[in-house]
């Protein structure tokens, strides 16, 4: 017999490996995963997160630990011994016999038969080489990847990022006091005073409605308040509930070029305070006048801040991408200055640490679009401050080392959360 949640990441990783488009957050909530007890659920996700944050790591001490041909293996193969490798070098809660034992069956059930004996020998010869340690987190992203983040940022912040990217993220909720919630241990987060990260309990029901990473509540704390509000690229709708409940009274445009993804998020933001439009629109092309006080441009990007919760993203993005994105980007980002009023304020973020779809975009925009100026933001955030919406010391801790204040940059490692970039403009 194979553990329901072994088989489960076998499958579900084997999918990501033959449908490298899809995306394993919701694979994670699928039926079948879905089907599994609270346990098995959790481990099937340790397991499927698991392979993917170490995956050229694992698939470099397999490679050394084959005697024989070091060829291409089958597709289950591979992901059986990678599993396996992930148990053995990592999760010491889980015994190394029992590790070995429904790999190599999984190998054996997937219609493998003759490389039983390859996974045996591999596995064993695994369980006697040394842990997997956080030195061994560079090595776990692309080369490339780590080359520029250091070359952007310095040797140690890339160093961070990387070893951030190798754990699972904080759930961080938003909540106005931790006494609301009794069942759950709780610790502030860096920046938003409703920002609370969950040490101990399980989040359940509605609360967990509120789980909002803290860089993406700081970004929609930065939007600030407006009375008419455009949200470009909504959906999924969390920055979109902390604008109608800092502005109840304010009238919000929520636009996605998804009709899907906005109709579940009108369901998400049902009951909440102030009049939400729901518009499904391509935000390079909005149709609006210069009529909106506060614009929130929170662009679709490569991602490449949010890896520990979406590790795949190491493997799929290229510089061509972010190029491609920067195109998009620069587009939308020109078509939201449009929709501004004169002396309004714009918004735009990413959650990519690339500069190519950060600075590059709001430069190119800059060009483009006449009569546009950055916000410099050490005031605004002082002012979020005095209100009590940041923590005492936020600007102090943004903008440390920095040359200038005309960007806030979250970088994962330096704070508890998902990287992210945000520059503000006005329409003189």
């Amino acid at each position: 017999m194979i553990a329901p949640a072994r088989k489960a990441a076998f499958e579900l990783l084997l999918e990501l490996k033959r449908k490298p488009e899809s995306h394993s957050d919701v694979l994670l909530r699928s039926k079948r995963v879905e089907a599994l007890s609270a346990l098995d659920r959790n481990l099937a996700t340790t397991l499927v997160m698991g392979v993917l944050r170490w995956q050229l790591v694992l698939q470099q001490r397999i490679r050394q630990a084959l005697t024989r041909s070091k060829g291409h293996l089958a597709d289950p193969v591979q992901v059986s011994l990678e599993l396996g490798a992930l148990q053995l070098l990592l999760l010491d809660r889980i015994p190394a016999h029992a590790a070995i034992f429904e790999s190599v069956e999984l190998v054996r059930q997937s219609g493998n038969p003759y490389a039983v004996g390859l996974a045996n020998a591999v596995l064993r010869k695994l369980a006697q080489t040394p842990k997997l340690h956080e030195a061994d987190a560079s090595a776990a992203h692309p080369s490339w990847v780590v080359e520029r983040w250091a070359a952007a940022y310095g040797g140690e912040a890339a160093a961070a990022i990387c070893r951030y990217d190798q754990l699972p993220p904080p759930t961080t909720i938003r909540l106005t006091s931790p006494d609301a919630e009794p069942g759950l241990q709780l610790e502030p987060g860096s920046f938003v005073a409703r920002a609370w990260r969950v040490v101990a309990g399980e989040v359940t029901g509605t609360l967990g409605l509120r789980m909002q990473d803290e860089g993406s509540q700081l970004i929609a704390e930065l939007a600030g308040r407006g009375t008419a509000i455009l949200d470009c690229c909504a959906a999924p709708g969390g920055k979109t509930a902390i604008l109608a409940e800092r502005n109840p009274t304010a009238t919000i445009t929520a636009c996605d070029i998804s009709p899907r993804r906005l109709k579940a998020m009108q369901v998400l933001l049902t009951g909440h305070p102030g009049k939400i439009r729901f518009r499904a629109l391509d935000a390079t092309e909005l149709p609006f006048q210069p009529e909106f006080d506060l614009v929130l441009c929170d662009a679709p990007c490569s991602g490449t801040g949010t890896m520990a919760r979406n590790p795949e993203i190491r493997y799929r993005v290229t510089v061509d991408e972010f190029a491609r994105q920067h195109e998009r980007q620069v587009r939308l980002l020109c078509s939201a200055m449009r929709s501004l009023r004169k002396a309004g304020r714009l918004v735009y973020s990413t959650c990519s640490l690339e500069g190519e779809e950060n600075e590059a975009v709001v430069a190119e925009a800059l060009e483009r679009q006449r009569g546009f100026r950055l916000l410099p933001w050490s005031e605004q955030v002082g002012a979020l401050e005095a209100e009590g919406i940041l923590h005492p010391g936020t600007a102090d801790r943004l903008f440390a080392g920095a040359l200038s204040d005309d960007f806030v940059r979250l970088l994962p490692g330096a704070y508890q959360g998902d990287g992210f970039f945000a520059a503000c403009l006005t329409h003189d």
